[in-house]
């Protein structure tokens, strides 16, 4: 229940050579709509398949599906917009490589989460990125970072030499991605999930004893804190913070890692427990954990029971009969302080508001937090007013903060401009978009 958007049609190519097409169509159109494109539309939270702006045909590249290399023994893969997690993932258990997936749901685009930067169980997934396919405003296609060639395709560089485009085309209206080159991970050879519970007094403590460890290197991927509110939306009862925290290597590190965290938490104080993934598993019902076990493994497959639970649909019919979700997206430093201080400005937010707000640490590092806000809501006029005054008002309390958004929605486009660093590098942005796009086939997105 975003802002809807004039879409005065759709085209859903079947090949990049479809899309290369399209866009020489629309590029040789004079004051037309211009072209909006998706991978599967699943943007949940963030306005899903509306555009940011009018007057635009939205080109829906669902149907190039290809996985059209896969080198195991490498660490790669080239994927089209409309492979999902759940497929790379598939392709690729039983063997020593793994994806870097998300939290959402396993049909969900790999190379559209990884254009709008979003992070997954192991890294932010821009990591995960070594070369991109891109088809230009005037119909031209090109590759850019890393590509395979020839039988000895040697080792990944995505920077390759020179100035680097690669970053231009994440988060950007500069170009159609039709493939990219997707880095796989090694897969551990073992692993173990704990899960630490403590209370709201304990939080700030508790959050740099977690910063400590991570500093430290006892723990592997992104650790995740989820609050009460946020463990509930995904069918959980518990009443206090919960950490669930990957460790893995081989058996022998992976014992005597687990063991040196066990006597860290023990020996802090902060913890309420500390319950171990080889020795107490979760419960049946306890979707977040049973998830988050796999998902650390490289595996999506149990993401769908999440979904579920927290908008009461499967994902093809999320956004025609699912409940209302908000998400609002900012990265915060890795502090006990600064967390504690997020929680307090939700606080006021729901004070403000009546809507409660719930929010889980991503820890991306031992200095930055992804920290993503949830609004759930019911979904009439009078709820989605509700929750979206609720967003805007978070957008704004934690931009006083110095806590900004890394992803927006559809709604929020303009905060590029009130959030950059630097006016003139807002407007080098721009002078690129004019030189590449002088008739502006490829309508302005979310970060324009």
């Amino acid at each position: 229940m975003f802002s809807p958007r004039d879409v005065y049609g759709v085209v859903r190519p079947r090949s990049a050579e479809e899309v290369r097409t399209v866009v020489r169509a629309f590029a040789r159109a004079e004051g037309g709509p211009r072209l909006q494109a998706l991978s599967t539309g699943r943007n949940w939270g963030l306005g899903s398949r509306e555009p940011a702006r009018d007057a635009v045909v939205t080109l829906e590249l669902q149907a190039l599906d290809a996985v059209r290399d896969l080198d195991v023994e490498g660490g790669w893969a080239i994927v089209e917009p409309g492979v999902t997690q759940l497929r790379l993932a598939e392709l690729l258990a039983d063997t020593d490589r793994m994806l870097n997936v998300t939290a959402s749901s396993g049909h969900t685009s790999v190379l559209g989460n990884i254009a709008d930067r979003g992070v997954g169980l192991r890294r932010q997934r821009t990591l995960d990125l070594a070369g991109l396919e891109v088809v230009l405003p005037d119909g031209e296609l090109i590759r850019v970072g890393w590509w395979p060639q020839g039988e000895r395709p040697g080792a990944v560089n995505p920077q390759g030499l020179g100035p680097s485009p690669l970053a231009l085309f994440t988060q950007s209206d500069l170009g159609i991605i039709t493939a990219g080159v997707v880095r796989l991970l090694p897969r551990p050879e073992a692993q173990c999930v704990l899960r630490l519970g403590f209370g709201r007094d304990r939080l700030t403590e508790a959050v740099d004893e977690l910063r400590r460890w991570t500093a430290q290197g006892l723990v592997s991927g992104v650790l995740k804190v989820y609050d009460t509110v946020s463990t509930r939306s995904y069918g959980g009862h518990g009443d206090e913070y919960l950490a669930h925290l990957c460790v893995d290597g081989t058996e022998r590190s992976v014992a005597a890692v687990t063991r040196v965290v066990e006597e860290e938490a023990a020996r802090s104080g902060l913890f309420t427990r500390v319950l171990r993934s080889d020795e107490q598993p979760p419960a049946p019902d306890d979707l977040v954990a049973r998830a988050l076990e796999r998902l650390y493994a490289g595996d999506p497959s149990r993401n769908e029971t999440m979904l579920r639970s927290a908008v009461g649909e499967e994902a093809e019919l999320v956004d025609a009969k699912g409940g209302g979700w908000l998400f609002f997206l900012p990265l915060i430093p890795f502090t006990g302080r600064a967390v504690a201080r997020s929680q307090e400005l939700l606080a006021r937010v729901h004070a403000e508001t009546g809507v409660l707000a719930g929010s889980t640490v991503n820890a991306l590092d031992p200095d930055v937090i992804d920290l993503v806000v949830s609004f759930r809501f019911a979904r009439t006029e009078a709820g989605a007013a509700r929750a979206h005054r609720a967003l805007d008002r978070t957008y704004e309390l934690f931009a006083e903060a110095g806590f900004h958004p890394y992803r927006l929605d559809s709604d929020h486009h303009q905060w590029v401009d009130r959030l950059s660093a630097d006016p003139g590098a807002r407007d080098l942005v721009r002078r690129l978009k004019q030189t590449i796009d002088p008739r502006q086939v490829i309508a302005p997105g979310r970060y324009a």
